[in-house]
């Protein structure tokens, strides 16, 4: 294959880079994808989904506890650690060797090894049988990133994780200690502290959930409590000295520093992107605090270079690196798709209460300079919620005073994840309160509480 020339060469074949490879090869073009460790990537074998699947077993366990309450007998409820972990790494490998079939069918070129840019439209991927040669009009760069470790504070694998070890963790931690609150943090929080584990979060942002509206957060964080959880934050961890077993936390809040024993410590305090090794820079592509710089369109500034996913910038997300795919797939075969909409892509939180929002909060709503509408719907006034037995929770919307535009949509409560897609498909379709209040929302549903929460925000929820 020496010196094979494509249309179109991906680097990285996860959630952003399979999806830009096979809508390449759709379009007509003949695609080559190098993958350095798993089909998938991170999202598909190490992040979205093996953790979702964690989840779900916590989410059993929990209800399990409940079961009186609906009428039903459970036998002391238990757990097998490394059962529910075996069952999460089947789900990845299900998913995993679908992205193989899916390349296959769309006669994309798919290679294992590391990929280097060494000229102009020139790869060189080195595999287990030696370096090959590609060339390719157009190369898309879908490295995407890795856990960022702090001075200090670096994992170990055996006292102190990553997400990664936390997806197949050594132990059950008795006493845990989460650095970060964003959703890696308090997804890894709520599935120990379910499973039983004595869980401390520590955010160095005077808030939990930094980035979500501050009332759903300020929600959430109740919830948690209430389940046990201790949520620090304005604090910061300092050091981390490790002994036997164990590991001596020094947390600063407000200027004081306690020291508290744990036996396991997860480390999510943000990522950095994979730029190195590659060769950009000699090539020119810009590269800002671990991130490729590109415009709306994924350009690097480089012609023929793109780069799309975590690799290229925030938000973080698997379901945005996959439609950036398509983007920088239909830019380079000659079609004129529309830019990439960051404010309209829905972030997605599957602790418990699980937490989903799109556009903007409350406070970045007003610092933006609209004058605005806000409508809330408690999930205690909804008929779907409380028969689900899942009455806390609420949804929240935000529309522009004048023009009625929905600014933004916060959710906090059972299954919401789901249900913020109805608000994101609002946002797209550029819709205003008028034609959310004369939607009909089926009943008995929780997207009824979606319909409430808008009539809310004009003084005319029927049910609260």
């Amino acid at each position: 294959m020496a010196g094979k020339a494509f249309d179109m060469i991906v680097i990285g074949a996860g959630p952003g880079g399979y999806v830009a490879a096979i809508r390449g090869a759709q379009l007509g073009m003949s695609v080559a994808i190098v993958e350095r460790e798993h089909m998938g990537g991170i999202c598909l074998n190490w992040g979205c989904i093996p953790t979702k699947a964690l989840l779900r077993s916590a989410e059993v366990f929990h209800l399990m506890h409940r079961a009186k309450e609906f009428g039903l007998s459970v036998e002391k409820p238990g757990f097998d650690l490394d059962a529910v972990v075996k069952r999460s790494r089947g789900v990845a490998k299900q998913l995993n060797s679908g992205v193989t079939h899916l390349l296959k069918k769309n006669k994309v070129t798919a290679m294992m090894g590391e990929a280097r840019l060494t000229g102009k439209g020139k790869v060189t991927v080195k595999t287990d049988k030696g370096e090959e040669e590609l060339t390719g009009k157009s190369i898309v760069l879908a490295t995407g990133a890795r856990a960022r470790e702090l001075p200090g504070l670096e994992a170990d694998g055996d006292l102190v994780w990553t997400y990664r070890h936390a997806l197949e963790p050594p132990r059950m931690p008795k006493k845990l200690l989460v650095i970060g609150s964003g959703a890696i943090g308090i997804e890894f929080a709520s599935f120990f502290n379910t499973l039983g584990a004595e869980t401390s979060v520590v955010e160095v942002m005077e808030r939990i959930l930094p980035v979500e509206d501050e009332e759903i957060a300020g929600f959430a964080k109740k919830q948690f409590e209430k389940q046990g959880m201790t949520i620090m934050e304005g604090a910061m961890v300092k050091q981390l000295d490790r002994g036997k077993g164990k590991v001596t936390a020094h947390i600063e809040t407000k200027g004081k520093v306690e020291k508290q024993e744990f036996d396991s410590v997860i480390s999510a305090v943000g990522i950095v992107g994979n730029v190195e090794g590659l060769g950009l820079e000699e090539l020119g592509v810009k590269i800002d605090r671990s991130h490729v710089v590109v415009d709306e369109y994924c350009r690097t500034g480089v012609e023929g270079i793109y780069a799309i996913g975590d690799v290229a910038g925030a938000p973080w997300l698997a379901h945005k690196a996959s439609h950036e795919g398509v983007t920088v797939a239909e830019l380079i075969a000659g079609r004129k798709p529309h830019p990439v909409r960051p404010e309209s892509i829905a972030g997605c939180t599957y602790c418990h209460p699980q937490i989903a929002s799109v556009g903007l909060t409350e406070a970045q709503a007003k610092e933006a300079g609209h004058e605005i509408k806000v409508g809330r719907f408690p999930f205690i006034g909804n008929g779907k919620a409380i028969a689900l037995g899942e009455s806390e929770g609420m949804v929240k919307t935000v529309f522009d005073a004048t023009t009625g535009e929905l600014l933004g949509a916060h959710m906090v409560g059972a299954e919401v994840t789901e249900l913020i897609q109805g608000y994101v498909v609002g946002r797209t379709l550029e819709t205003t309160e008028e034609e959310l209040m004369h939607t009909v929302f089926p009943h008995p549903t929780l997207s009824e509480m979606m319909h409430e929460s808008v009539l809310d925000a004009y003084d005319r929820a029927i049910h609260f």
